[in-house]
C-alpha cells in the first residue's frame, strides 16, 4: 500500500481547538434556551462545518439566530484560543516521522485556520497547502474537500489517507474514495468505526498507520 498524500483536518487532529470551541458553543447555545451540553456539542456538530451547524440551531430555535449572536461567539471563541490553544499532543513529531507529502483540508475557513495554525507553530509546515469547505460547493460530509485537496495537489484519490476526528469527515473520506484514520483519543471511536475509519488514540501510532505495510512513500502523481 503506497501513500502518495496524507490530507489532515485541521480542529482537533492538528490543533487542540475544539475542547475550547465545542465548551464555548455549548455554553452560548444553552444561553439561547436551548440546553446544550459539550457532548450534544461533539455528537451534533464536530466536523460539520460552520454553514450546517447554523441550519440546525436555527430549526431547534424556531428561526433565526439573535443579531450579533454569532459574532459574539467567535469572538469568545477566539479569546479563547488566544489563551489556551496548542498543538494536539505528539502531532509535530508526527508530522516530522511521516516522509509522504502532507496538506490540510478543513471545514474551518482559511481565517480560522491562519490564526490556529499561527498561533500553535504549525502554519509552515502546510504553506501553500490549506484547503478550506469554503472553496467547494458542499461541505463533509460530501467528499468534494478532499477530492479538491487531492487535484491541487496532484494526486490519485484512492493513493490519499485523510487524518480526521469526526464522523463527518470520516464519512468524507469514504465517499472520496480515501482510507481514513480516526483519531479518537477520548472515547472508544465506535462513530468514527461506523464510517470506515481506522481508529487510534495517540499521535505517535499515526506514521505506522499511513504506511502499515513498511512501503515506500512514492507519489502516484498526475
Amino acid at each position: 500500500m503506497v501513500t502518495a498524500l496524507v490530507i489532515f483536518d485541521c480542529d482537533g487532529v492538528l490543533v487542540d481547538s475544539d475542547r475550547i470551541s465545542l465548551r464555548i458553543q455549548a455554553e452560548q447555545i444553552t444561553a439561547l434556551g436551548l440546553p446544550t451540553t459539550y457532548e450534544d456539542c461533539a455528537r451534533d456538530f464536530l466536523g460539520l462545518g460552520w454553514a450546517g451547524t447554523v441550519r440546525i440551531l436555527e430549526e431547534r430555535h424556531g428561526g433565526p439566530l439573535p443579531e450579533g449572536w454569532e459574532e459574539d461567539l467567535g469572538a469568545a471563541v477566539q479569546a479563547a484560543f488566544h489563551r489556551e490553544l496548542r498543538p494536539v499532543a505528539g502531532i509535530e513529531g508526527a508530522l516530522d516521522a511521516i516522509e509522504a507529502p502532507t496538506c490540510v483540508a478543513s471545514s474551518g475557513s482559511h481565517e480560522k485556520m491562519r490564526l490556529t495554525l499561527g498561533l500553535t507553530g504549525l502554519r509552515e509546515r502546510f504553506e501553500g497547502r490549506i484547503f478550506s469547505a469554503d472553496e467547494v460547493e458542499r461541505g463533509k460530509p460530501a467528499p468534494d474537500l478532499f477530492l479538491l485537496a487531492a487535484a491541487r495537489m496532484g494526486v490519485d484519490p484512492a493513493d490519499c489517507v485523510v487524518v480526521e476526528d469526526s464522523p463527518f469527515g470520516a464519512a468524507a473520506a469514504r465517499a472520496a474514495g480515501m482510507r481514513a484514520l480516526g483519531y479518537a483519543p477520548d472515547d472508544d471511536g465506535e462513530l468514527l468505526r461506523r464510517e470506515g475509519a481506522t481508529v487510534f488514540t495517540s499521535m505517535g501510532d499515526l506514521p505506522a498507520l499511513i504506511d502499515p505495510d513498511g512501503a515506500l512513500f512514492l507519489p502516484h502523481t498526475k
